[in-house]
C-alpha cells in the first residue's frame, strides 16, 4: 500500500509581466496563511516609475522585486511559526525559462529568512 504524503505548507507564485504574488497555503483547506506581493505599498513607486518609462517595457518587475516579496513572505511566515514550505516542482518547471530565471531570487529570499523550502534544489540553471 503506498501513502502519499500531503505536504503541509505548500508555495505557490503567481507570475505576470505586471506582478509577482506568492502564496502559502494548505493544502488540506485550500486556506491561505500567508502571501506577499509585488503590488504592495513598498513597490508602488517602482512600477510607477517602470510604468511611465520610455521605452515601454513588457516586464514590471525584476529579480531584485522578486527577492524582497520572497524577504516579506519568508518573515511572515517566521512570525506565525512556519519553518518549512514545498514548491509544485510540476508547475515551477512548465513556467517559460525567463520568469523562471527570475523567481529564483524569490526562493533564495525565503531560506535566508529560517524557512525550508523544499523541491528547489531541481529547478537547474
Amino acid at each position: 500500500m503506498s501513502t502519499a504524503r500531503t505536504p503541509q505548507h505548500l508555495l505557490r507564485l503567481l507570475v505576470s509581466c505586471r506582478k509577482i504574488s506568492a502564496q502559502v497555503t494548505n493544502p488540506a483547506t485550500d486556506s491561505i496563511i500567508a502571501m506577499a506581493s509585488s503590488s504592495e505599498q513598498e513597490f508602488v513607486s517602482h512600477y510607477r516609475t517602470n510604468l511611465n518609462r520610455f521605452p515601454r517595457s513588457q516586464n514590471y518587475w525584476d529579480a531584485r522585486i522578486a527577492s524582497r516579496v520572497g524577504e516579506k513572505l519568508g518573515f511572515r511566515l517566521k512570525e506565525i511559526g512556519v519553518s518549512f514550505v514545498e514548491i509544485d516542482i510540476h508547475e515551477e518547471l512548465s513556467r517559460p525559462h525567463h520568469h523562471r530565471k527570475l523567481v529564483i531570487p524569490l526562493f533564495d529570499s525565503v531560506k535566508k529568512t529560517g524557512v525550508s523550502v523544499s523541491g528547489t534544489d531541481k529547478l537547474q540553471f
